[in-house]
């Protein structure tokens, strides 16, 4: 089955950031990696915990940050090449040299990206579908797609090989996250 994972973005997100938060989370998404780039550490832990309480129940995921007590952390390539982080992590990738290299280093999982046009990289061409099957061909791991993911064209990652999705603008701008989630769902099972 196609994971739905949510990747938060403060700056674009829609209204106040925990209330969408809550809003995406009653679509019970498989995960929320928790993406607060402009935070320092003391911040960001303030949000983590603010966002543990909406989420509930569905996995929180702390990105560049580590977390004490977190199940799992995101991470970029560049930090984990300077931080080998104890526990469960995954990595953002954006080569086959980089998705051998991160599963190399003990990451469980890969987000692979950016895979079609995205506003969330303006002007920057998706690195497309032929990519992502080279990626999850390279690696034994788990490769969610990022970039560009709409409920139309999640059925062409699939068949890429991608064990699921990772939206970011799509959930942040939705008036009806959960609605948005549950069409992503019925584009998984068009396949």
């Amino acid at each position: 089955m196609c994971k739905i994972i949510c990747v938060t973005d403060i700056a674009s997100c829609r209204g106040d950031f925990l209330t969408q938060l809550g809003r995406i989370c009653e679509g019970r998404p498989d995960a929320v990696i928790l993406r607060a780039k402009t935070l320092g550490a003391d911040a960001y832990l303030e949000l983590y915990l603010s966002a543990k309480e909406v989420c509930g129940d569905v996995l929180l995921v702390p990105h560049f940050y580590g977390i004490e007590g977190a199940e799992v952390r995101h991470m970029p390539l560049p930090l984990l090449s300077e931080e080998r982080p104890s526990g469960r992590f995954g990595v953002s990738v954006h080569s086959v040299s980089d998705a051998e290299q991160a599963f190399g280093m003990g990451a469980e999982y890969l987000v692979a990206g950016h895979i079609f046009e995205t506003d969330c990289k303006k002007g920057l061409k998706g690195r497309g579908t032929g990519f992502l099957h080279e990626v999850c061909s390279a690696v034994p791991i788990p490769v969610y797609a990022i970039g560009g993911i709409t409920p139309e064209n999640i059925g062409e990652v699939t068949e890429a090989g991608a064990a699921g999705v990772c939206v970011m603008s799509g959930l942040m701008k939705s008036e009806d996250p959960a609605a948005y989630i549950e069409a992503l769902r019925q584009g998984c099972r068009k396949k």
